[in-house]
């Protein structure tokens, strides 16, 4: 299955996605609280929506922790010309840089005129982990979207560490819909791009990932506790704007796609704010 979160009327509902339309379903709650309830599929509640005329919220709203994993594609860890990770390079990007599909990102011109893109396969926890053995580890798998790391790079480099320049407002689209772990059997063989303003940037596959989904589950799942609704970000491919020759970055006005196969297309503008 495909399911979204959606506003309307100024409150959150969920739907299922068929074709373009959604199906809103008769579920008072967020997508974190159907994955915890356990409950089947309700049914559909009102009339199919057309997908073009619906406001999406972010594929999950308010997950405990977004953990996100950093140089996981050999490709883009040639490119950084950076040593390939031991074990996996972790970090956190906050829920308040959370939005959804066509929501705007966002930056203030005096905080940074570095944002970068970064296209990347989020996997949706849908049971909590403690300890977990690998062969365990996709049983608490919920199912999967695209995100973008929406990366300050003068924030990022020059503060030595990453959480900042992660974590602003607005940096991390995640949508437009969750896809159900059934529905992709293998997730490293995904095709995974980053289009801007129509110009392909990143073109990889997932299957270019250093440490796969399950060791990543196994890896986190020994240090923390993961709950149902967390998002795990696992890394980006080859062709961020910052390691090109000369370097490109995002301006106002940009419209950024991430295209992940099966999953679907999360489109973004950006907008510079100069206050």
């Amino acid at each position: 299955m495909k399911i979204a979160q959606f506003i309307h009327n100024g409150k959150m509902r969920l739907a299922l996605v068929e074709g373009n339309r959604l199906l809103p379903l008769d579920f008072e709650g967020t997508m974190i609280d159907f994955i915890t309830s356990g409950e089947r599929l309700n049914k559909v509640s009102a009339s199919p929506l057309a997908i073009e005329k619906v406001r999406f919220a972010p594929a999950l709203s308010n997950p405990s922790k977004i953990v996100a994993l950093g140089l996981n594609y050999l490709d883009h860890a040639r490119e950084s010309k950076g040593s390939i990770p031991k074990v996996p390079l972790i970090f956190a990007k906050f829920p308040n840089s959370l939005i959804g599909h066509r929501d705007k990102i966002e930056w203030r011109k005096k905080i940074t005129e570095k944002v970068d893109f970064e296209a990347e396969l989020a996997v949706v926890m849908g049971s909590k982990v403690h300890r977990c053995e690998e062969k365990e580890a996709m049983d608490h798998v919920f199912g999967y979207c695209c995100a973008n790391d929406v990366s300050a790079r003068d924030l990022q480099f020059g503060d030595g560490q990453w959480v900042r320049g992660k974590s602003l407002d607005t940096f991390c689209p995640l949508g437009p819909w969750i896809v159900s772990r059934d529905e992709i059997p293998d997730p490293h063989s995904l095709g995974i791009k980053t289009i801007v303003n129509g110009k392909t940037m990143q073109d990889s596959n997932t299957a270019m990932m250093i440490f796969k989904i399950p060791q990543v589950i196994h890896f986190l799942a020994q240090h923390l506790t993961l709950m149902p609704g967390d998002v795990i970000l696992t890394g980006t491919p080859h062709g961020v704007g910052t390691f090109r020759e000369p370097s490109i970055y995002l301006k106002d006005g940009d419209e950024v796609v991430i295209e992940i196969e099966k999953i679907g297309r999360l489109v973004n503008t950006c907008r510079v704010l100069q206050d």
